[in-house]
């Protein structure tokens, strides 16, 4: 909207020069930034009461030895916050005609929603087992990620078109290879994974929070690399025209989430739940789609791949297959608290790897 409404005032009057600054990626980037910031401490407060009182609160099983006294009846679907602090940055200083944006607003809203319908369920019925099922929630999530990729994969899309089917690695300036027919269950795979990661992640009080906010500046760095054709050319990626966009939607991201974290943190006030985490994953496979970087995540967001690949192992292979528990607990960070690490301890702990993560990704940059 500022994007515009800069553009539309530079046309009536030649003394407002100091518009050009709505041009410029990283001047938005830091106002959606701080805008989102500053919308989710002004809201967060009423909103934790508001949902206090309307029942939304949280059912947190007994996992035996961990002390969930504490976790019981606080407020869930705190991810409302963090989607309407988005959204205000979001539509205030993105450029709303770039089709990268409307592309991550799409998933953050479906993806969300579908958390959204699970979380309403929990509470209502005053259990996880009255949410939706494990089939109906991924039927959802199947239809979401198949919208996006036909997208993707269409003649709209903002991809080259020689680009759209290739797998790009970590330190390797060229493509590792051209999926082909395949890419298409490729980019379902990472959907989903990505999505459902950051879901099991959110555990703990602040847990998540961190380490989506780091894997989301990595890829805003990323995108305005290769958004710029100079950047992108000098440091040996394929330039996507228009996805520096990304830098701005990873600035609104980064405001929501601390802005939530303030009130999340520990001991927390409220939950994201899956409506947060589920938005959350959403937007962030998107971008991961869109900015063709889909292999760096496991680096980027080794939390969440440790987190996917402990519930994967202990339900898949342990449960199904063996018949018995391969891990403490999954995901991995109830694993840690089974042991008798402090939940405080585990969460900084986990923040201090996604962060170091962050910066082996961001290394990737210029060793190629």
């Amino acid at each position: 909207m500022i994007v515009w409404l800069a553009h539309l005032l530079r046309d009536l009057t030649d003394g407002l020069g100091f518009l050009r600054l709505a041009d410029y990626l990283s001047f938005r980037a830091v106002l959606a930034s701080m805008t989102a910031f500053g919308f989710s401490l002004m809201i967060g407060r009423p909103m934790i009461l508001y949902l206090h009182r309307k029942g939304m609160r949280d059912v947190v099983e007994d996992f035996g030895v961990i002390d969930v006294a504490t976790k019981r009846g606080t407020p869930t679907m705190g991810g409302l916050i963090i989607i309407a602090a988005f959204l205000v940055g979001y539509l205030l200083w993105c450029d709303l005609s770039n089709p990268f944006t409307y592309a991550g607003l799409f998933s953050m809203l479906g993806f969300g929603g579908i958390g959204f319908i699970d979380d309403l369920g929990k509470v209502r019925g005053g259990g996880g087992r009255f949410g939706l099922s494990q089939s109906a929630k991924l039927l959802l999530q199947i239809l979401l990620a198949g919208a996006l990729i036909w997208w993707v994969s269409s003649r709209n899309s903002p991809l080259p078109e020689d680009l759209r089917t290739l797998l790009f690695i970590p330190f390797k300036k060229e493509a590792l290879l051209d999926l082909g027919w395949a890419y298409a269950p490729f980019m379902l795979f990472v959907i989903l994974a990505v999505a459902n990661s950051v879901n099991f992640a959110d555990g703990m009080d602040g847990l998540a929070t961190v380490p989506v906010a780091v894997s989301f500046m990595v890829y805003a760095v990323i995108g305005y690399v290769v958004g710029n054709e100079v950047y992108s050319n000098y440091l040996h990626f394929d330039y996507i025209r228009g996805s520096g966009e990304i830098t701005v939607i990873g600035g609104a991201v980064l405001g929501a989430c601390m802005g939530f974290l303030w009130y999340n943190s520990y001991p927390a006030q409220v939950f994201m739940g899956d409506t947060g985490s589920m938005a959350l994953g959403g937007l962030l496979a998107s971008v991961i789609i869109l900015l063709k970087q889909e292999m760096l995540f496991v680096i980027v967001g080794g939390i969440f791949v440790a987190e996917g690949a402990s519930v994967l192992i202990q339900q898949q292979i342990g449960f199904a297959l063996l018949g018995r528990r391969l891990l403490l607990r999954a995901p991995i960070h109830h694993a840690f608290e089974r042991q008798g690490i402090a939940e405080t301890k585990i969460v900084v702990r986990f923040w201090m790897v996604a962060l170091l993560l962050g910066f082996v990704g961001l290394l990737s940059l210029k060793i190629r």
